[in-house]
């Protein structure tokens, strides 16, 4: 390969201002004449001691100088080049001599024969090739930019008549036009080429060439973090995978999600620690932490209640506010306890909670004037709200417990006077006479709950069965394991076992297990199943019904929300911005009208809506269209309307999956209408 070499001598034979010193033709520094190279930068004085033909013992000698350490080339490359053409005599005798621009041509392996130790010459150099970019041609330019760059030196190449590029036993050659302009030649190094002459008829080549440099961007699309999404293939074709519907844990006991409503003081949380603890599930020691805490407080009555009221601001103020979960196992069931908040405010939080129960138990309180408060005489009561919701969650088998009956001398007219008008509105919201189970009981004296009733003025009237017979007793729910899966997100959490992506919820439909890919929606984001938990156990794999932990991986946390749903990747869920629904209206005041901004929940999700159209006034006999286009709606109506949503929601109409197809319409802090979605009038794109 042909290197042009640079005239390194014409600085050395100007002459010294000091007849005692010289100067560094490098860093100007003056260095006494007995040294023979600079103090500061380490450059020789005198460069023919790598040109001379000496010996090898004298020159190792010389370059054993504790300065000698610089490299030649890299002086050369400050040293100005001189326009006489001299001689270069080589360590192997060879001498030629240099052109006008004082540039010499010579082969590499004679550069390694002058520069490089006897020891070290026999080392092969693939010399590099410049018709590929290089990593920071990559970086800077962008992908087009390189192919650009590859094209535009083709194009030098093709049209360079006297610049020939030849690779021949891996010597590099070109051949040098003296007539070559420097700024012809620095625009073809910027190439990447050599530094060949072009001929005058070619020389608006370079001109062309840097336009094209200057104007290379980045311009590949970018790309969505978001995977293409399906669109969403017919139920029809879904067929459930074997695992789904293998029977190899039919031991274990079902799974029966119960939740625990009722007007606020009712005592729920009182009997949900009471019951717990005859199972023999809170321990006499805890339970000893409990009554002496509740004391110092001043709220000894409720020792049991915080059990499952576990916050410092639920203590302080005596009252549940989120939903507390607990478990325990009957003769027939796992049972999965919900806790619901009883107190109005706190309605969104028992909605969110309560929506994956399978039965429920309504807690009433006995005592004169809090069961008429429960009611709403002067008002709407959550006892009768909570009926109504939780008729709309899809529950259709309630047992009411007819507590603290110690308060009323255990009196059958009392709880008969409880049962008649309790059960006339009941069956209003749609419960059967014989879905109702009726227990009268006390929670704190513990009587009725997991044993017979011991008290002789009760069992002079009463022979049913206990609180917990009454639950074991309950048919067991059906579980759809026929379609893909659906688990609405109730919560998001994180812990040690789960990992920092996690959720938390019931499993509607479908199955899920380990290692599996799962879809997450409304950001249509796929994620891989990492760990399973259900009550606080591991396990490999999960059907519809089961309330489980799940930890995620491959995921952006912030791309899940309450109220999301993990579903099948091939079949992922409908997400809405416009729905039909058909409506009940409840016990209203004011009337609906077309423009109400309402809150519309659905499963876990909620989001603002307001009312676009009234479409029709229902017949509730038949469920025909009695009217069109009503003005307003008025309580106790049915109708079917258009709701437009804020933001998009995940649902499914309740025909395909009634667990995500019910909605609840809640205005000034109460539920004005339940209802279920018809259709999607407007699905969002994701």
């Amino acid at each position: 390969m042909f290197i042009p070499m640079l005239d390194n001598r014409s600085d050395l034979e100007k002459p010294f201002t000091d007849p005692g010193m010289w100067q560094c033709s490098i860093c100007a520094h003056e260095n006494d004449t007995s040294n023979l190279s600079c103090e500061l930068c380490g450059v020789l004085r005198d460069l023919s001691l790598y040109f001379n033909n000496i010996s090898e013992t004298e020159a190792g000698a010389k370059r054993r100088n504790k300065y000698s350490g610089v490299s030649v080339l890299a002086r050369s490359l400050f040293a100005p080049s001189s326009t006489k053409s001299k001689a270069i005599i080589f360590s192997d005798g060879s001498q030629d001599n240099r052109n006008a621009t004082g540039n010499k041509q010579a082969t590499m392996d004679a550069l390694h024969k002058t520069y490089m130790p006897s020891k070290k010459r026999h080392i092969n150099i693939v010399p590099f090739k410049f018709d590929t970019p290089s990593p920071d041609d990559m970086v800077t330019t962008g992908l087009k930019s390189s192919r650009n760059f590859r094209k535009a030196v083709q194009i030098k190449d093709s049209v360079d008549a006297t610049g020939k590029k030849m690779m021949d036993s891996g010597i590099l050659q070109t051949e040098k036009d003296t007539s070559m302009d420097p700024c012809t030649s620095a625009e073809v190094d910027k190439l990447g080429g050599t530094s060949s002459s072009v001929p005058s008829s070619n020389q608006q080549v370079t001109p062309i060439l840097d336009h094209e440099l200057q104007h290379l961007s980045l311009e590949s699309k970018p790309k969505s973090s978001k995977p293409k999404i399906k669109k969403p293939a017919s139920i029809s074709e879904y067929k459930p995978e074997p695992w789904m519907l293998q029977s190899e844990d039919q031991e274990i006991r079902r799974q029966l999600n119960l939740a625990i409503v009722g007007h606020v003081d009712s005592g729920k949380s009182t009997l949900c620690g009471r019951l717990l603890h005859a199972l023999g599930l809170i321990s006499k020691k805890q339970m000893h932490k409990y009554e002496k805490e509740a004391k110092e407080k001043g709220k000894g009555s409720f020792a049991y209640a915080w059990a499952m009221d576990d916050s410092t601001d639920e203590r302080e103020r005596g009252i549940t506010m989120t939903v507390a979960v607990k478990y325990f196992d009957t003769e027939k069931y796992h049972v999965v306890l919900l806790d619901s908040p009883g107190h109005k405010d706190f309605v969104p939080n028992m909605i969110s909670g309560a929506t994956q129960a399978d039965a429920a138990i309504l807690v009433v309180d006995a005592s004169v004037g809090s069961f008429e408060a429960g009611m709403g005489v002067n008002g709407i009561g959550q006892t009768k709200e909570h009926s109504q919701l939780i008729r709309s969650f899809g529950v259709e088998n309630l047992i009411v417990a007819v507590n603290k009956m110690d308060m009323v001398e255990h009196s059958k007219d009392r709880f008969n006077f409880v049962k008649l008008q309790l059960g006339i509105f009941l069956r209003s919201c749609g419960f059967k006479d014989s879905s109702i189970t009726w227990v009268p009981l006390s929670a704190m004296a513990n009587e009725n709950l997991v044993t017979a009733a011991s008290d002789s003025r009760l069992l002079s009237w009463y022979n049913g069965n206990c609180l917990l017979k009454s639950i074991d007793s309950l048919p067991p729910p059906h579980r759809d394991v026929s379609r893909p899966l659906r688990l609405p997100i109730c919560d998001i959490i994180a812990s040690i076992t789960l990992g920092q992506v996690a959720v938390c919820g019931k499993v509607e439909a479908g199955g899920i297990r380990t290692g599996s890919k799962v879809l997450v929606m409304p950001s249509g984001d796929l994620a891989t199943v990492k760990t399973i938990e259900r009550d606080s156990s591991s396990c490999n794999l999960a059907r519809a019904g089961d309330n489980i932990a799940v930890g995620l991986q491959g995921l952006d946390p912030g791309h899940l929300v309450s109220g999301g749903v993990i579903c099948h990747p091939d079949f992922p869920v409908h997400v809405a911005s416009r729905l039909e629904l058909k409506i009940l209206v409840l016990e209203i005041t004011t009337p609906i009208l077309v423009g109400l901004q309402f809150e519309l929940h659905i499963h876990h999700a909620r989001v603002s809506a307001s009312l676009v159209k009234i479409l029709s006034l229902l017949d509730q006999k038949t469920g025909k269209a009695s009217k069109k286009m009503p003005r307003l709606l008025t309580a106790r109506q049915a109708a079917v309307v258009d709701v437009k949503l804020d933001k998009e929601v995940c649902v499914e109409e309740f025909s395909a999956l009634k667990a995500l197809g019910r909605a609840f319409l809640r205005s000034g802090g109460n539920t004005v209408a339940v209802g279920i979605v018809t259709r999607i009038l407007d699905e969002a794109k994701v």
